[in-house]
C-alpha cells in the first residue's frame, strides 16, 4: 500500500518540473500613469490664463473678489446665500488657446480640498478637460487631469502629434479655482485667444445644469451645445438652489445673450412654477424684447417608473410650465420656446448615475434634445 507521503512527494515533484519546463511567459503590466507627485516638472513656460481671459465668465467689467467666480461681487446679499456660495465654482468656464508644444501642463489651484462628490468622480469635480480641433476642425477630447490634491501640477498630456492646433481646457465643475496655468516646452509656439466676442447661450438652471454627474467638465451638456454650436455658453447652474429667483434675474438680464434656456423644475413644485416662471419671463422680456427665451421641463428621474409620487411630482410641474407657456404666448409675449422633459435622458432607465443626475450617457442624450 502507497502511503499519503509517497503521494505528496510525486505531486511536489511534478508541480516543480512543470515550473522549469515550461517556457516563460511575458507579464503585461498595466501602463504606468505618473501622479503629480511622481512627475518631475521639467523646464516649461507658463501661461498665467487670466492674461487673455476665460469664455463663461459673464459680467467681465464688473468687480470681482475671486477671477474666477462665476457671479460678481455684486450679487453678494442679492441672491441667496446658497446662491452666491455656489457661484464660487467655476462651472461652464472655459480657456482656448493654440500650441504646437508636444506636451501640455497644467498648474492649478483649487479653492476647496473636497476633490469628489459621491457621486460624482473627481475628474468632474475637480478636473481639467482637454479638448483640440482635428485636421477637419472638429472638437475632439485629448485628456483630463486625475486631480488628487488642490494643488496640482502635472502634465495633462504628452507625446502629441506635432503640430499647430487649438485646444479648450474645461475648468472644473464643483469645485473653484484659484489660479490656472498652461506649461508648454520651451521654444513651443503658443497663441493665447481671448474669449469670443459672439453672443453666449446663457443656462440658469439646477445641479445638472451645475455638471452633476459628468465624468468631467466637458461632457456637460452646456459644454456639448458651446462645441455644437460654436459659441460661447455661460452656466449659472446651482446645484438645489436653481429656482428661478428675480434677483438672479437681475444679473440674467445684464447679459446680452444669444438665447436664455430657462432649467430650473429640477428644484421646484408645480406651484412655485405657476408663481415664478411668468415673472422671470417677463423680467427678461423687458430688457431684452428680442432675445429668444427656452423654457425647460424637469427631466424625469429614471427610475420614476417604480415610483408613483415621484412621477405625479414630475407630470404635475411639466402641466404648470406647459401652462405658464400657453398663458404667456396668449399674452403677446414671443420668441418663447419649449423643450419636454419625457425621454430627455432615454427610455431605458440607463442614462443617470443615481436616478436624477445624469451621467455621460443621460447629458449626450439631454445635448441631443436641446
Amino acid at each position: 500500500m502507497i502511503s499519503r507521503t509517497f503521494f505528496s512527494f510525486v505531486l511536489a515533484a511534478t508541480v516543480a518540473a512543470t515550473a522549469l519546463l515550461a517556457p516563460s511567459l511575458p507579464v503585461q503590466a498595466a501602463p504606468a500613469q505618473a501622479t503629480a507627485d511622481q512627475q518631475a516638472t521639467p523646464e516649461l513656460e507658463w501661461h498665467d490664463v487670466t492674461t487673455w481671459g476665460v469664455e463663461g465668465r459673464a459680467w467681465g467689467d464688473m468687480p470681482r473678489n475671486r477671477w474666477f467666480q462665476r457671479m460678481p461681487d455684486a450679487a453678494e446679499g442679492k441672491v441667496t446665500q446658497s446662491v452666491w456660495n455656489l457661484s464660487q465654482d467655476s462651472a461652464g468656464m472655459m480657456v482656448r488657446f493654440k500650441t504646437n508644444a508636444t506636451a501640455i501642463w497644467v498648474h492649478f489651484n483649487l479653492r476647496s480640498e473636497r476633490l469628489a462628490l459621491p457621486h460624482m468622480p473627481a475628474t468632474g469635480v475637480s478636473g481639467v478637460d482637454l479638448y483640440a480641433r482635428d485636421d477637419q476642425g472638429q472638437w475632439r477630447w485629448v485628456n483630463v487631469t486625475k486631480t488628487d490634491k488642490k494643488e496640482m501640477k502635472v502634465a495633462i498630456i504628452t507625446e502629441l502629434a506635432p503640430g499647430m492646433r487649438e485646444y479648450a481646457a474645461y475648468l472644473p465643475l464643483y469645485n473653484g479655482i484659484e489660479s490656472l496655468a498652461i506649461g508648454v516646452p520651451p521654444g513651443a509656439k503658443f497663441e493665447k485667444l481671448a474669449p469670443r466676442s459672439d453672443k453666449p447661450i446663457v443656462f440658469y438652471g439646477t445641479s445638472i445644469t451645475h455638471g452633476a454627474s459628468a465624468s468631467r467638465p466637458g461632457m456637460v451638456h452646456t459644454a456639448i451645445l458651446g462645441r455644437r454650436f460654436e459659441r460661447p455658453v455661460v452656466n449659472l447652474g446651482f446645484s438645489g438652489n436653481g429656482k428661478m429667483d428675480a434677483a438672479v434675474g437681475e444679473f440674467l438680464v445684464k447679459i446680452d445673450a444669444a438665447v436664455y434656456v430657462i432649467d430650473c423644475l429640477p428644484n421646484m413644485n408645480a406651484d412655485e412654477v405657476r408663481q415664478k416662471a411668468p415673472a422671470l419671463v417677463k423680467q427678461l422680456r423687458a430688457a431684452h424684447p428680442q432675445t429668444p427665451i427656452v423654457l425647460v421641463e424637469d427631466r424625469r428621474n429614471t427610475n420614476s417608473w417604480i415610483l408613483p409620487k415621484r412621477a405625479q411630482h414630475h407630470t404635475d410641474n411639466h402641466v404648470a410650465l406647459r401652462e405658464v407657456y400657453e398663458v404667456l404666448k396668449k399674452q403677446g409675449v414671443s420668441g418663447l420656446y419649449y423643450i419636454a422633459g419625457d425621454g430627455m435622458l432615454g427610455h431605458d432607465t440607463e442614462g443617470t448615475t443615481d436616478g436624477s443626475h445624469p451621467n455621460d450617457l443621460g447629458f449626450m442624450r439631454q445635448a441631443d434634445t436641446f
